[in-house]
């Protein structure tokens, strides 16, 4: 099979995926079966060693092209079996941006690091240099093109690996914690990028985030994991309404959306959860107009 045979059907599709890393027993992933749609912002969470990150490698073809271990089931990426598809011909469907930039970033120009990806992809260099100039015109970083790499702040560079990723014109982008560095500014430009690029580029969005409050802002769907499965599969407030559910695997529930569900729970909060304190904001103050606070 050809990756550009038959490429057809949802952005993402994983049918009872389960890898195991050589030497192990335990299920690194565990049965997993879901799609996403072509322009989707997916969170992912859960805690550490839920199986996040090893999700990530199997849709971008680093399990199993380089990856060993026990592999079973079935990732198809814009309809294409990833078993059976090269990692050349995925990144020019799947963009990844990992953890730390700085093992991902290794040009010492910014504008030489954009063209990195793409000269192993052969691409033709004034193509090359268009392509530089409208990623970093994208993600907001025009002025950056010449600076050094070793001078950028950790946002910089995480939008820059973004940059990157994007001149390559994938489909799918994909993040494992690309903020995991960053202060809560930091946090906020690198997911408004996001949303940028998924709102009027429709790029469908994948990213493995920790922060919960950051994901149910910006995502549109969350899957949270535990022990190598999925056990949520639903949108940012249906997850709110269960903040058993977040607690029961470890993680935090959004203050805010906490907070709400309390008063909810007693009657003092209307309509929907608030995924952001604005909408708390907006949502009391409704409540307490129509009791004539």
């Amino acid at each position: 099979m050809t990756a550009e045979a038959d490429c057809a059907g949802p952005a993402i599709s994983v049918e009872k995926l389960t890898f195991c890393y050589p030497g192990s027993e335990l299920k690194a992933l565990d049965e997993l079966s879901f799609q996403v749609s072509a322009g989707e912002f997916v969170g992912i969470t859960g805690p550490t060693g839920a199986g996040k990150s090893s999700l990530l490698l199997c849709l971008n073809g680093i399990i199993p092209h380089f990856q060993d271990g026990k592999f079973h089931g079935a990732v198809k990426i814009d309809g294409c079996d990833t078993f059976d598809t090269s990692c050349a011909e995925l990144a020019r469907k799947v963009g990844s941006v990992f953890q730390d930039p700085e093992a991902q970033i290794v040009a010492p120009v910014v504008e030489e690091e954009i063209a990195f990806g793409l000269e192993n992809l052969a691409i033709p260099p004034r193509e090359i240099d268009q392509r530089i100039a409208e990623s970093l015109e994208l993600i907001g970083i025009s002025s950056l093109r010449h600076r050094s790499t070793t001078q950028l702040s950790g946002g910089q560079k995480q939008r820059v690996a973004i940059a990157a990723a994007i001149a390559l014109k994938p489909k799918i982008l994909l993040l494992d914690e690309p903020t995991s560095e960053l202060d809560p500014i930091g946090t906020m430009e690198v997911f408004e990028v996001l949303r940028r690029l998924n709102r009027e580029h429709h790029l469908t969005v994948i990213v493995v985030e920790q922060k919960v409050n950051i994901l149910v802002e910006y995502a549109g769907r969350l899957l949270i994991m535990k022990n190598g499965r999925i056990v949520c599969d639903a949108p940012p407030r249906e997850v709110l309404e269960r903040p058993e559910l977040l607690t029961s695997v470890g993680l935090r529930p959004p203050p805010v959306g906490d907070l709400a569900f309390k008063l909810k729970q007693r009657g003092l909060y209307p309509g929907a959860l608030p995924l952001t304190v604005g909408d708390a904001y907006q949502g009391l103050s409704e409540c307490w107009a129509d009791k004539g606070i």
